[in-house]
């Protein structure tokens, strides 16, 4: 009887490992990176960022190997993906402070004005 719950509780700590973890701090990165655009005034067009200006490049092999996973850029993508972070002409970054709040992600934000 004791080892199976042991065994049960390995089982739900791989499943919080695997799962539950992984999407919790992508939801807490792109509250990190909707602040970042906030922070530095990128929400309009005439005042886009470079993703370095924003500080959001992906690490390279050796810094990533070095440190741990870092989700801001996954999250940047999402953002991307669901137009809610838009891109200039000339491959400069902003936030559509419009798409946010239509995308429910404004709800109960302490980074959003």
């Amino acid at each position: 009887m004791e080892n199976v719950i042991i065994i049960v509780l390995i089982v739900v700590l791989a499943l919080l490992a695997l799962f539950i973890i992984p999407q919790w701090r992508l939801r807490r990165a792109t509250r990190q990176v909707i602040r970042i655009f906030m922070e530095l005034n990128a929400t309009s067009v005439k005042n886009a960022k470079t993703i370095d200006e924003l500080g959001l490049r992906p690490r390279g092999r050796l810094e990533g190997m070095l440190r741990t996973r870092d989700y801001k850029p996954h999250a940047l993508s999402s953002l991307l993906t669901a137009e809610i972070v838009k891109t200039t002409e000339d491959g400069r970054l902003y936030l559509s402070e419009d798409r946010l709040i239509g995308s429910g992600l404004d709800r109960g934000a302490p980074y959003y004005r």
